[in-house]
C-alpha cells in the first residue's frame, strides 16, 4: 500500500486566464503564493493557497481541448470547499449573480450542500461543515 500523506494539490487548466484567476482570488478569495509564465510551453502557472495551505494550481495552455465537467461525468467529480455557513456563502454568490444549484442535503451525513461552477465549467462544492 501506498503510505500516503494528504493530498498536495489540485491542478486546474483554464481556457480564459485572466477571467478564472480573478475567479479564483477575487471570488473564492484563494490567494496568490506564486505565478509564473512558462514562455516555452505559452502558458501560466499560478499557485493558490486556500489560509494557509497551498490547494491550486492554476494552468493557462493554447486552445485546450473542452472537457466534460458536469459532477456526474466520468473521471474527477468536483472540488468542495467546507463553508460554516451555506446560506450566507449562497448569498455572497448571488450578490456577485454567480449561478448555483439548489440546496441538497447529504442522505447520509444529513449537511447541506451546492453546486457552482467556475469560468470554464468546472464543478464546485460548497459543504456547509
Amino acid at each position: 500500500m501506498l503510505q500516503l500523506a494528504h493530498v498536495h494539490h489540485v491542478a486546474v487548466i483554464c481556457s480564459d486566464y485572466e477571467a478564472s484567476k480573478r475567479f479564483y482570488t477575487e471570488v473564492l478569495g484563494l490567494k496568490v503564493v506564486r505565478e509564473v509564465y512558462r514562455a516555452e510551453r505559452e502558458s501560466y502557472k499560478l499557485d493558490l493557497a486556500l489560509g494557509e495551505q497551498y490547494l491550486i494550481e492554476l494552468f493557462s495552455f493554447p486552445a485546450p481541448p473542452p472537457r466534460v465537467s458536469q459532477p456526474e461525468a466520468a473521471g474527477l467529480r468536483h472540488l468542495a470547499f467546507a463553508v460554516p455557513n451555506l446560506d450566507a456563502a449562497l448569498a455572497e454568490l448571488d450578490r456577485l449573480q454567480i449561478a448555483h444549484e439548489p440546496v441538497r442535503t447529504d442522505e447520509y451525513t444529513g449537511k447541506r450542500f451546492s453546486f457552482f461552477f467556475d469560468p470554464d465549467g468546472l464543478p464546485l462544492e460548497l459543504y456547509e461543515v
